[in-house]
């Protein structure tokens, strides 16, 4: 068992809060389609997702490589420089989390890691060739190479259900959604559990803990599955909603191919070691699928929300490790403020979130607001002819009581009525 120091246990802790965040930040990413076309029960889903990413924890370790070896240069980091990264990186997922957006945590421990590394080694640290081909290339790619795979898959499945029973065809891509979503769980858990894996990886080569170069040891990819795995089970039933109602309606078809579609993306991405954000190809996937059904439309107004979440998820993550970095560089009493704020603010978003409490029993309730455009237009268009609807009647006032002699004053066409002068 690896020598411990005081500093090197917290940074396993966070790195391990960080895993649980991701979690159930992500849950959505595997079942949000299948809860919203009822495939799955809310709470069989999350327990389904959850087993199979800690199962999928155990299939590969080349992304957390990634991340240990390859992103920056771990012979000049301190483990306060990796607590700091994991700083920005929370307070990020638990942000996002509060307002319902599905953003990317790969990308945010991976800025909170960029962001506190630049302020303490410099960006001599940071090696720039592996942060655009295995994060940056893969970040633009991944949402629009599984976007197009669902949008064709979409069109294939309903063009060969033409002729099949509508109550056995919907039955059949039920549960064919069923498996594509114990895919992407699988996937998900040899894409996400190992960022966390090569986070602590890191950290244990920084303490002096492990050799340079060292694959995660067996403890460290048992716990970070389990950390994952607990997070996923708890469910972000908030980003569940968005993903699986706010962007699109699908119907089973469209689950299937988005599903499937995504899984082939991130597990290909594993395979090859690139820190793929599952945030990124599940929601390109819906997007896709969303298209690819005649008559089928996107929000576009969430899509867009979503995507400035996306911009902003790096930098962000980056500018709040930075700060971390700069205050656990002044010493043990620093790391502990820094302790400290990351508890209370954990604390604070966690008591704004049960102003309106989302769980299993309420995700599927809310529907997605019309967009700006779409309620403008409604404003605009005019009833159709000889109905009146309620809300005209209750906004246009009913006309003034007119006293009989003023009625007949009317029929002159030159003096006005004396009532109305």
């Amino acid at each position: 068992m690896e020598s411990f120091s005081l500093i090197l246990a917290i940074v396993v802790v966070t790195a391990l809060a960080f895993d649980f965040t991701n979690g159930f930040h992500d849950t959505a990413n595997a079942m949000a389609t299948t809860i919203s076309t009822g495939a799955l029960k809310p709470k069989v889903a999350v327990v389904m997702s959850a087993t199979l990413n800690l199962v999928g924890a155990f299939l590969s370790v080349e992304v957390a490589n990634t991340i240990s070896k390859g992103l920056v240069d771990e012979t000049g980091i301190r483990p306060e420089v990796i607590f700091a990264a994991l700083v920005g990186a929370i307070l990020w997922n638990l942000v996002t989390w509060l307002v319902g957006l599905p953003s990317s945590s790969s990308h945010a421990l991976m800025g909170g890691l960029i962001g506190a590394t630049i302020a303490s080694a410099g960006t001599g640290a940071v090696h720039g060739d592996a942060l655009v081909t295995k994060v940056m290339i893969p970040a633009v790619a991944a949402p629009i190479v599984a976007g197009v795979a669902a949008l064709f898959a979409t069109r294939l499945s309903y063009t060969l259900g033409k002729k099949a029973d509508g109550k056995a065809a919907t039955k059949g891509y039920r549960a064919g959604q069923i498996a594509s979503a114990g895919l992407v769980s699988l996937a998900h858990g040899t894409n996400d559990a190992q960022k966390t894996m090569g986070i602590i990886t890191l950290a244990l080569v920084a303490g002096g803990a492990v050799a340079p170069d060292s694959d995660p040891p067996t403890w460290v990819i048992l716990s970070a599955g389990l950390a994952i795995a607990l997070g996923t089970y708890l469910g972000g039933w908030r980003i569940i909603r968005t993903m699986g109602s706010g962007l699109t309606d699908l119907q089973p078809q469209q689950g299937f191919a988005a599903q499937t579609s995504a899984a082939t993306v991130i597990l290909a991405s594993s395979h090859l070691g690139f820190s793929l954000s599952t945030t990124h190809a599940v929601s390109g996937s819906v997007m896709g699928a969303g298209l690819g059904r005649k008559g089928g439309v996107v929000r576009w107004s969430t899509a867009t929300r979503m995507l400035v979440a996306w911009v902003l998820t790096l930098p962000a993550a980056a500018v709040v490790g930075a700060l971390a970095e700069s205050v656990t560089d002044l010493g043990d009493w620093g790391t502990a403020v820094v302790a400290v704020f990351l508890i209370a603010s954990s604390a604070a978003i966690w008591k704004l979130s049960r102003r309106e409490v989302v769980d299993h029993s309420n995700v599927n309730d809310t529907e997605e607001p019309d967009g700006v455009v779409t309620t403008a237009i409604a404003a605009v268009t005019p009833p159709p002819a000889g109905v009146v609807t309620d809300d005209l009647t209750a906004t246009i006032p009913a006309p003034a009581t007119i006293p009989a002699q003023a009625t007949a004053a009317t029929a002159d066409p030159v003096s006005p009525p004396a009532a109305a002068v």
